[in-house]
């Protein structure tokens, strides 16, 4: 079951090493995405799986350890889902810098960064957008086998993390993650309302004590210089989405239009209401840690304990 979820956007801003520069919002935002981690790690799951936004072809499971990059922004930095051990969890150039800026969960940050990074979710994987995409099989016929097992799971092993989870696993390095194995499953964009809230009752009755660490982003229309350019709708469907992610409200998250947020570009659509089918009769409570729309994106974090 459902014990603890995290709340967490996922552009690769949040990355020092991606981001150039110094914007204190951004370092607001990194600790409120450790605040939401901590709350995870008190839960002490049994199992923890990361969610995020992707294009149709780069859904499904990603098993513990399954490595992640930021090359694709310059940037020689690998990281990994945490195995349960707290160790080597991000490698590569920047590494050491990612270091002396990770603050333990009650430490406080000392980087910042900004940059022109602000992907929102599986608009920026490595082949692309995933908006419009039909689901892949794996989970768009099938739904979700439990994460971690199945014939797919070393073909898994072997794709690299879409930017989605590669960032959640940089999230989870920087809080120095040893509370337990972490696992990955890729949305896509395009999934279905129901087929979200199905997966989302599968994966919280995959162990007895189940955390998900959810990343996606709201609209990217907020602005005139957003990424998708301004649509007056994308300030109000933002509203709702961080009211019904602050207060656990499963049925509001369910209704949010998937039409709607294709419109918007908001990538968070699917996995909140894959949250929300987990979360459904779970008796968590929420709390909004951080809702703010920089460079036009709007980026939410909240947990559910």
């Amino acid at each position: 079951m459902l014990v603890a979820a995290a709340v967490c956007p996922c552009p690769p801003l949040l990355v020092p090493e991606v981001a150039a520069g110094a914007t204190p919002e951004l370092a607001q935002l990194r600790n409120a995405c450790s605040d939401a981690i901590s709350v995870l790690a008190a839960a002490r799951p049994d199992r923890l799986i990361v969610l995020g936004p992707t294009a149709a072809h780069a859904d499904g499971r990603y098993p513990s350890g399954a490595v992640g990059s930021f090359r694709n922004f310059g940037v020689d930095l690998t990281v990994r889902l945490a195995t349960g051990l707290d160790t080597d969890l991000v490698t590569g150039h920047g590494a050491r810098s990612t270091e002396r800026g990770t603050r333990s969960h009650a430490g406080a940050d000392t980087e910042h960064g900004t940059g022109s990074a602000t992907g929102h979710g599986a608009s920026h994987d490595r082949a692309g957008t995933g908006h419009g995409a039909e689901p892949d099989t794996e989970l768009g016929e099938r739904g979700a086998a439990e994460p971690g097992t199945g014939p797919g799971v070393a073909q898994a092993a072997r794709r690299e993390l879409p930017l989605s989870l590669a960032t959640g696993s940089w999230l989870l390095g920087r809080a120095r993650w040893s509370a337990a194995p972490a696992e990955g499953v890729g949305v896509a964009e395009s999934l279905t309302t129901d087929r979200c809230t199905l997966l989302g009752r599968e994966l919280a009755a995959s162990a007895g004590r189940v955390a998900l660490l959810v990343s996606g982003d709201g609209s990217a229309r907020r602005t005139l210089k957003a990424p998708g350019y301004f649509d007056e709708r994308a300030a109000g469907f933002d509203a709702e989405a961080a009211r019904a992610l602050g207060a656990a409200d499963t049925d509001a998250l369910t209704a949010l239009p998937a039409s709607l947020a294709h419109e918007l570009l908001a990538s968070g659509r699917a996995p909140w209401q894959v949250l929300a089918g987990a979360g459904n009769g779970a008796g968590l409570r929420g709390e909004l840690l951080y809702d703010e729309a920089p460079y036009g994106v709007g980026y939410f974090v909240a947990t559910w304990s």
